[in-house]
Protein backbone atom coordinates (compact mmCIF):
# COMPACT_ATOMS: atom_id res chain seq x y z
CA UNK A 1 0.00 0.00 0.00
CA UNK A 2 1.05 3.13 -0.82
CA UNK A 3 0.82 6.14 2.58
CA UNK A 4 -0.37 9.08 1.90
CA UNK A 5 0.62 12.48 3.22
CA UNK A 6 -2.81 13.27 4.49
CA UNK A 7 -2.87 11.03 7.08
CA UNK A 8 -1.47 11.85 10.47
CA UNK A 9 0.08 10.02 13.11
CA UNK A 10 -3.30 9.00 14.70
CA UNK A 11 -4.93 8.49 11.58
CA UNK A 12 -3.49 7.29 8.42
CA UNK A 13 -4.14 7.10 4.89
CA UNK A 14 -3.28 4.61 2.20
CA UNK A 15 -3.91 4.06 -1.23
CA UNK A 16 -4.14 0.38 -2.28
CA UNK A 17 -4.95 0.66 -6.14
CA UNK A 18 -8.69 1.54 -6.60
CA UNK A 19 -9.22 1.73 -2.24
CA UNK A 20 -8.67 4.48 0.16
CA UNK A 21 -7.75 2.70 3.58
CA UNK A 22 -8.41 4.70 6.66
CA UNK A 23 -6.55 3.59 9.58
CA UNK A 24 -7.67 4.61 13.34
CA UNK A 25 -3.96 4.51 14.95
CA UNK A 26 -4.50 5.09 18.71
CA UNK A 27 -4.24 1.67 20.26
CA UNK A 28 -3.04 2.87 23.32
CA UNK A 29 -5.95 4.84 23.77
CA UNK A 30 -8.43 2.03 22.55
CA UNK A 31 -8.29 4.22 19.00
CA UNK A 32 -10.84 7.44 21.01
CA UNK A 33 -10.95 10.04 18.53
CA UNK A 34 -8.65 13.18 19.60
CA UNK A 35 -7.83 15.95 17.36
CA UNK A 36 -5.39 14.33 14.46
CA UNK A 37 -7.33 11.46 14.03
CA UNK A 38 -10.38 13.70 13.07
CA UNK A 39 -7.89 15.68 10.84
CA UNK A 40 -6.65 12.41 8.85
CA UNK A 41 -10.19 11.29 8.81
CA UNK A 42 -11.66 14.87 7.21
CA UNK A 43 -9.47 15.07 4.81
CA UNK A 44 -9.66 10.96 3.54
CA UNK A 45 -13.41 11.32 3.14
CA UNK A 46 -12.49 14.19 0.98
CA UNK A 47 -9.94 12.92 -0.90
CA UNK A 48 -12.64 10.01 -1.82
CA UNK A 49 -14.92 12.04 -2.99
CA UNK A 50 -12.84 14.39 -5.47
CA UNK A 51 -10.04 11.46 -6.76
CA UNK A 52 -11.63 9.52 -9.56
CA UNK A 53 -9.14 6.73 -9.35
CA UNK A 54 -10.41 5.99 -6.12
CA UNK A 55 -13.69 3.93 -5.92
CA UNK A 56 -13.75 3.27 -2.54
CA UNK A 57 -12.94 3.14 0.86
CA UNK A 58 -11.99 1.12 4.09
CA UNK A 59 -12.09 2.24 7.39
CA UNK A 60 -10.16 -0.28 10.49
CA UNK A 61 -8.50 0.24 13.45
CA UNK A 62 -4.93 -1.08 14.96
CA UNK A 63 -5.16 -2.94 18.19
CA UNK A 64 -7.75 -5.37 19.71
CA UNK A 65 -10.16 -2.36 19.98
CA UNK A 66 -11.97 -0.70 16.85
CA UNK A 67 -13.02 2.52 18.66
CA UNK A 68 -13.87 3.45 22.40
CA UNK A 69 -15.44 6.45 21.18
CA UNK A 70 -14.25 10.31 21.33
CA UNK A 71 -11.52 10.90 24.16
CA UNK A 72 -13.15 12.26 26.80
CA UNK A 73 -10.02 12.89 29.02
CA UNK A 74 -9.67 15.81 26.54
CA UNK A 75 -13.22 16.46 25.25
CA UNK A 76 -14.10 17.09 21.58
CA UNK A 77 -11.49 19.41 21.12
CA UNK A 78 -8.66 17.95 22.54
CA UNK A 79 -6.06 19.34 24.27
CA UNK A 80 -2.35 21.34 24.43
CA UNK A 81 -0.79 21.77 21.10
CA UNK A 82 -2.11 18.39 19.74
CA UNK A 83 -5.30 20.62 18.90
CA UNK A 84 -3.95 23.72 16.80
CA UNK A 85 -4.34 21.87 13.78
CA UNK A 86 -7.81 21.09 14.33
CA UNK A 87 -8.49 24.39 15.82
CA UNK A 88 -6.95 26.08 12.49
CA UNK A 89 -9.01 23.63 10.25
CA UNK A 90 -12.07 24.62 11.84
CA UNK A 91 -11.85 28.22 11.29
CA UNK A 92 -12.44 27.19 7.40
CA UNK A 93 -14.45 24.18 8.30
CA UNK A 94 -16.61 24.45 11.14
CA UNK A 95 -18.00 20.98 10.65
CA UNK A 96 -15.01 19.32 10.07
CA UNK A 97 -15.45 16.87 13.46
CA UNK A 98 -18.52 15.86 11.76
CA UNK A 99 -17.47 15.25 8.97
CA UNK A 100 -14.53 13.10 9.85
CA UNK A 101 -17.19 11.52 11.76
CA UNK A 102 -19.74 10.44 8.90
CA UNK A 103 -22.33 12.53 10.60
CA UNK A 104 -22.34 15.33 7.57
CA UNK A 105 -21.20 15.29 4.16
CA UNK A 106 -20.60 11.66 3.57
CA UNK A 107 -18.73 10.43 0.33
CA UNK A 108 -21.18 9.69 -2.88
CA UNK A 109 -18.70 6.64 -2.75
CA UNK A 110 -19.08 3.39 -0.54
CA UNK A 111 -17.40 2.72 2.76
CA UNK A 112 -16.94 -0.85 3.99
CA UNK A 113 -15.66 -1.01 7.70
CA UNK A 114 -14.02 -3.43 9.78
CA UNK A 115 -13.94 -3.86 13.16
CA UNK A 116 -12.28 -6.22 15.52
CA UNK A 117 -13.25 -5.63 18.98
CA UNK A 118 -14.96 -2.63 21.11
CA UNK A 119 -16.51 -0.36 18.76
CA UNK A 120 -18.40 1.22 21.67
CA UNK A 121 -19.79 5.38 21.96
CA UNK A 122 -18.71 7.15 18.90
CA UNK A 123 -16.96 3.76 17.18
CA UNK A 124 -20.81 2.44 17.15
CA UNK A 125 -21.84 6.10 15.88
CA UNK A 126 -19.49 6.15 12.81
CA UNK A 127 -20.22 2.81 11.65
CA UNK A 128 -23.85 4.75 10.64
CA UNK A 129 -22.37 6.59 8.16
CA UNK A 130 -20.96 3.15 6.67
CA UNK A 131 -22.13 1.13 3.92
CA UNK A 132 -21.31 -1.80 4.07
CA UNK A 133 -20.36 -3.55 7.48
CA UNK A 134 -17.73 -6.52 8.55
CA UNK A 135 -17.19 -7.76 12.13
CA UNK A 136 -14.75 -10.08 14.14
CA UNK A 137 -16.62 -12.63 16.12
CA UNK A 138 -14.91 -10.77 19.25
CA UNK A 139 -16.45 -7.30 18.16
CA UNK A 140 -18.80 -5.76 20.98
CA UNK A 141 -20.94 -2.53 19.71
CA UNK A 142 -22.67 -0.10 21.99
CA UNK A 143 -24.02 3.42 22.05
CA UNK A 144 -22.95 4.16 25.75
CA UNK A 145 -23.13 8.07 25.88
CA UNK A 146 -26.65 7.45 28.45
CA UNK A 147 -24.01 5.40 30.74
CA UNK A 148 -21.77 8.97 31.01
CA UNK A 149 -24.98 11.53 31.26
CA UNK A 150 -24.13 12.48 27.69
CA UNK A 151 -26.05 12.56 24.23
CA UNK A 152 -24.93 11.12 21.43
CA UNK A 153 -24.32 13.77 19.37
CA UNK A 154 -22.95 11.87 15.84
CA UNK A 155 -26.74 11.31 14.88
CA UNK A 156 -27.10 7.65 16.38
CA UNK A 157 -30.74 8.71 17.86
CA UNK A 158 -31.86 9.99 14.28
CA UNK A 159 -30.23 6.88 12.17
CA UNK A 160 -29.93 4.01 14.44
CA UNK A 161 -33.64 3.82 14.25
CA UNK A 162 -33.60 4.13 10.32
CA UNK A 163 -30.91 1.06 10.22
CA UNK A 164 -32.18 -1.46 12.44
CA UNK A 165 -36.27 -1.62 13.99
CA UNK A 166 -37.13 1.18 16.02
CA UNK A 167 -37.49 -0.67 19.59
CA UNK A 168 -34.47 -2.35 19.15
CA UNK A 169 -32.78 1.28 18.50
CA UNK A 170 -34.56 2.93 21.77
CA UNK A 171 -33.03 -0.14 23.86
CA UNK A 172 -29.57 0.80 22.44
CA UNK A 173 -29.75 4.37 23.02
CA UNK A 174 -31.78 3.84 26.44
CA UNK A 175 -29.81 1.43 28.01
CA UNK A 176 -25.94 2.08 26.99
CA UNK A 177 -25.69 -2.04 26.68
CA UNK A 178 -22.81 -3.73 24.93
CA UNK A 179 -24.61 -5.50 21.92
CA UNK A 180 -22.79 -8.39 20.43
CA UNK A 181 -21.39 -9.13 16.94
CA UNK A 182 -24.31 -12.08 16.38
CA UNK A 183 -26.75 -9.73 17.85
CA UNK A 184 -25.35 -6.73 15.58
CA UNK A 185 -25.83 -8.95 12.63
CA UNK A 186 -29.35 -10.34 13.81
CA UNK A 187 -30.40 -6.55 13.74
CA UNK A 188 -29.09 -5.96 10.45
CA UNK A 189 -26.26 -3.52 12.03
CA UNK A 190 -23.58 -5.53 10.47
CA UNK A 191 -23.40 -7.23 7.20
CA UNK A 192 -21.33 -10.34 7.82
CA UNK A 193 -19.06 -12.12 11.00
CA UNK A 194 -15.62 -13.85 9.95
CA UNK A 195 -13.12 -14.97 12.26
CA UNK A 196 -10.69 -12.76 14.35
CA UNK A 197 -8.03 -10.61 12.56
CA UNK A 198 -9.76 -11.41 9.53
CA UNK A 199 -12.01 -8.26 8.69
CA UNK A 200 -9.57 -6.31 6.91
CA UNK A 201 -9.20 -8.72 4.25
CA UNK A 202 -12.87 -9.67 3.97
CA UNK A 203 -12.97 -5.83 3.93
CA UNK A 204 -10.49 -5.37 1.18
CA UNK A 205 -11.71 -8.01 -0.78
CA UNK A 206 -15.44 -6.56 -0.85
CA UNK A 207 -13.83 -2.86 -1.40
CA UNK A 208 -12.17 -4.96 -4.47
CA UNK A 209 -15.03 -6.04 -5.82
CA UNK A 210 -16.73 -2.90 -5.57
CA UNK A 211 -13.49 -1.30 -7.49
CA UNK A 212 -14.57 -3.83 -10.55
CA UNK A 213 -17.38 -2.58 -11.13
CA UNK A 214 -18.35 0.87 -13.51
CA UNK A 215 -17.38 3.92 -11.17
CA UNK A 216 -20.09 5.95 -12.60
CA UNK A 217 -22.66 3.19 -12.10
CA UNK A 218 -21.49 2.85 -8.23
CA UNK A 219 -21.19 6.63 -7.42
CA UNK A 220 -25.26 6.76 -9.12
CA UNK A 221 -25.98 4.07 -6.85
CA UNK A 222 -24.69 5.98 -3.74
CA UNK A 223 -26.19 9.21 -4.86
CA UNK A 224 -29.45 7.51 -4.49
CA UNK A 225 -28.71 6.02 -1.51
CA UNK A 226 -27.55 9.53 0.10
CA UNK A 227 -30.25 11.20 -0.78
CA UNK A 228 -33.53 9.47 -1.13
CA UNK A 229 -34.75 8.78 2.38
CA UNK A 230 -37.33 6.48 3.61
CA UNK A 231 -39.28 9.52 4.46
CA UNK A 232 -39.53 10.33 0.76
CA UNK A 233 -43.30 9.14 -0.87
CA UNK A 234 -42.48 5.90 -3.25
CA UNK A 235 -43.36 7.94 -6.46
CA UNK A 236 -41.33 10.69 -5.12
CA UNK A 237 -38.29 8.64 -4.59
CA UNK A 238 -38.97 6.71 -7.79
CA UNK A 239 -38.69 10.09 -10.37
CA UNK A 240 -35.70 11.04 -8.28
CA UNK A 241 -33.78 7.96 -8.76
CA UNK A 242 -34.63 8.02 -12.63
CA UNK A 243 -33.12 11.36 -12.74
CA UNK A 244 -30.12 10.12 -11.45
CA UNK A 245 -30.07 6.79 -13.07
CA UNK A 246 -30.94 7.33 -16.58
CA UNK A 247 -27.56 9.50 -17.54
CA UNK A 248 -25.71 6.29 -16.51
CA UNK A 249 -27.14 4.31 -19.60
CA UNK A 250 -25.43 6.82 -22.01
CA UNK A 251 -22.05 7.14 -20.33
CA UNK A 252 -18.92 5.02 -22.21
CA UNK A 253 -19.02 2.34 -18.92
CA UNK A 254 -22.28 1.34 -19.71
CA UNK A 255 -21.79 0.79 -23.50
CA UNK A 256 -17.82 -0.77 -22.44
CA UNK A 257 -20.31 -3.03 -19.96
CA UNK A 258 -22.63 -4.57 -22.53
CA UNK A 259 -19.93 -4.97 -24.82
CA UNK A 260 -17.91 -6.74 -22.73
CA UNK A 261 -20.86 -9.23 -21.44
CA UNK A 262 -21.34 -9.79 -25.66
CA UNK A 263 -18.10 -10.41 -26.13
CA UNK A 264 -17.77 -12.51 -22.68
CA UNK A 265 -14.79 -10.65 -21.18
CA UNK A 266 -13.81 -8.75 -18.23
CA UNK A 267 -14.97 -4.97 -18.69
CA UNK A 268 -12.45 -2.19 -18.59
CA UNK A 269 -14.06 0.84 -16.97
CA UNK A 270 -12.54 4.17 -17.43
CA UNK A 271 -15.57 6.16 -15.40
CA UNK A 272 -16.82 7.76 -18.38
Amino acid sequence: MEQLSIGTGTCLVERDGHTLVVTLNRPEAKNAFNPPMLVGMYRAWRLLDSDDELRCAVLTARGDTFCAGMDLKTGPSGGGTEADEIQALMKDVPNLHWQALLRDNRPLKPIVLAVEGYALAGGTEILQGTDIRVAAEDAVFGVTEVARGLYPMSGSTIRLRRQIPYCLAAEILLTGRHVTAQEALDWGLINRIVPKGKTLDEALAIAAQIGRNGPVAVKAVMKSLREHEECLAEADAMLRSDEVGWPVFATEDAREGMKAFKEKRPPEFKGK
